[in-house]
């Protein structure tokens, strides 16, 4: 929403590689680690079928030789929006929040091709047992043995 007397115009902006395929898709949320690198998440809702890919989370250098060049860090289930990057101060962990697993077009997938269901969902992520549907989830990530993410 913009505020009164606001004039910054924002725009869609796409990564595409050298044969001009989209690396990544519908950017909705971002963060920037304490070495300057851009994190992207990305939510393509019930698009993702037409890149073939589930949603996720992108590392972009933002100087050198591979400035721009997103590089996925972690991929969500089908139907799912990565969102809310958010590192600690010290970058050695990183905080990402995986909504609606399973919810967004589930019917394009391969192999499943039908709705996605409480009794019938098309991933039973993040516990994959029996009986358990898929849940939203905040997650911790940490690098074996401590250190910088990324």
């Amino acid at each position: 929403m913009r505020r009164p007397g606001d004039r910054r115009r924002w725009r869609h902006v796409e990564s595409r590689n050298l044969e001009g395929r989209r690396l990544v898709r519908l950017p909705r949320h971002a963060a920037v680690d304490k070495d300057g690198r851009l994190w992207v998440a990305t939510d393509q809702g019930d698009n993702w079928p037409r890149t073939g890919r589930a949603d996720g989370l992108f590392a972009l250098e933002t100087a050198g030789a591979a400035r721009g060049t997103p590089k996925l860090f972690f991929r969500v289930p089908i139907g799912a929006e990565m969102c809310g990057p958010c590192f600690t101060p010290d970058g050695e962990t990183l905080f990402v929040s995986v909504q609606h697993p399973g919810a967004d077009g589930a019917e394009a997938m391969i192999g499943f091709g039908r709705a996605s269901t409480f009794n019938d969902p098309v991933t039973r992520w993040p516990d994959f047992e029996d009986g358990m549907p898929p849940r939203p989830s905040v997650m911790v990530i940490t690098k074996d043995g401590g250190g910088k993410i990324g």
